[in-house]
């Protein structure tokens, strides 16, 4: 039986406007500066207070949907999002996502929430009903999309967290990442390691969420082996890529997977390290924890700091607090693009903020959050940022709130 292939024909990331220094974060919080050779992180993305999960949602597809031709949009016949800072218990983000980018009426949309695992649940799902759709041309839109909560000052994964958006086209042309269909293996159980109980509460389990993230990648791996035969940690893949809640945890994974697998040493490991993950990395570096989306922006440092003159498989491995998780496979072409090559200068162009900003930036966060009932978004209090990083960009921006239906402009 020949089976079609499917997966991502192009991706894009939003990395927000604005941006802090980690290193200044940690000396004002009077954090130790040790720990940050573990963070592995220079910047992390704030969002605007004008900016929302929809608005990061959508800045993040535009680009992806605008490339396409109308037939092209016409064939889209799924638009799910996935976060876990969703901004209604019934009407899900999807449904203004799909409104913004004027897509046609036939057309599926929900949300999905797994904590970080939900844009792999979503990138599947999108990806069978693609496979299954007796329309040719048929396409889906995934969109990853997340704003970090406000983490209590002074805490040290607050500065990890990140905010932004990660969109996908599935199609069946995948340019970007042809999945391996039906090589995944998958483990889940119910862990308490992190939770949002409250729409203004992170509670934070870092020493479970380890243990829970090691134990997910022993166990998903296992049962990758269990389905695909014969594949190896090291000689099945070109690159490994795993989400990313701070670097240095992927560092530790890589190390006892490889350890328990393979029995490598510590110079093999570092070696290993070096080659098929690191590349990996470096925009985490410079935008944080992305939550839903860390798997996929991940993906797109892979893509753009590894040449792929010829075609290369990776392993991918996602993972959610709660917990679920995945480790499965696919073919990056040669040739592979995100973001139009521009994420680099994306991420350059932010406007770098004081903490003492930042901190007045989540001031006036509450303005926009979960349950609102009424509110217009001011502007004025950071004229500056909008000035010089949003007016006139095309952007799309969160006006105001009318009994808890959210009214958007372009900037």
């Amino acid at each position: 039986m020949v089976t079609t292939p499917v997966g991502i024909e192009s991706i894009h990331v939003y990395p927000g406007r604005a941006c802090l220094d980690v290193g200044d974060l940690f000396a004002a919080r009077g954090l130790d500066p040790g720990r940050i050779t573990n963070l592995m992180m220079d910047r992390r993305s704030v969002s605007l207070p004008c900016e929302d999960q929809v608005t990061h949602a959508v800045n993040a597809a535009k680009p992806l949907v605008d490339a396409l031709t109308p037939q092209q949009r016409a064939g889209i016949e799924l638009v799910v999002v996935a976060t876990e800072s969703g901004l209604d218990f019934g009407k899900p983000l999807s449904t203004y996502v799909h409104a913004m980018l004027g897509l046609g009426p036939r057309c599926r949309s929900f949300e999905v929430k797994h904590a970080c695992y939900g844009a792999t649940a979503a990138l599947q799902t999108a990806a069978a009903i693609v496979a299954a759709s007796p329309v040719p041309d048929a396409r889906a839109l995934v969109v990853a999309t997340d704003i970090a909560g406000v983490a209590a000052p002074g805490s040290y994964h607050e500065p990890s967290e990140g905010a932004g958006a990660v969109a996908m086209v599935v199609g069946r042309s995948p340019d970007v990442l042809r999945l391996d269909v039906g090589a995944s293996g998958c483990h889940t159980e119910e862990v308490m390691d992190t939770l949002r109980p409250r729409p203004d509460v992170d509670v934070v389990n870092s020493d479970l969420s380890l243990l829970a993230y090691l134990t997910c990648l022993e166990e998903c791996f296992a049962a990758y082996r269990d389905r695909v035969a014969g594949a190896d940690i090291v000689d099945t893949f070109d690159h490994l890529v795993f989400h990313i809640p701070f670097a240095g945890m992927v560092r530790g994974a890589h190390r006892t997977l490889l350890r328990k697998t393979k029995g490598f040493s510590t110079p093999q490991i570092e070696a290993d390290f070096v080659a098929r993950v690191a590349p990996s990395l470096t925009y985490t570096s410079q935008v944080g924890n992305l939550y839903s989306g860390s798997l996929y922006l991940a993906l797109c440092s892979l893509v753009d700091h590894v040449d792929f003159g010829t075609a290369r498989r990776i392993g991918l491995f996602s993972y959610g607090s709660g917990c679920g998780s995945e480790f499965f496979s696919g073919v990056v072409p040669a040739g592979a693009t995100t973001n139009g090559g521009g994420l680099g200068r994306a991420l350059s162009d932010r406007r770098e903020l004081t903490v003492a900003e930042y901190d007045d930036l989540n001031r006036l966060a509450a303005d926009r959050a979960f349950g609102v009932r009424d509110a217009r978004l001011d502007t004025t209090p950071y004229a500056s940022i909008m000035d010089t990083h949003v007016t006139g960009r095309g952007l799309l921006l969160l006006d105001r709130i009318e009994d808890y239906h959210r009214v958007y402009r372009w900037s």
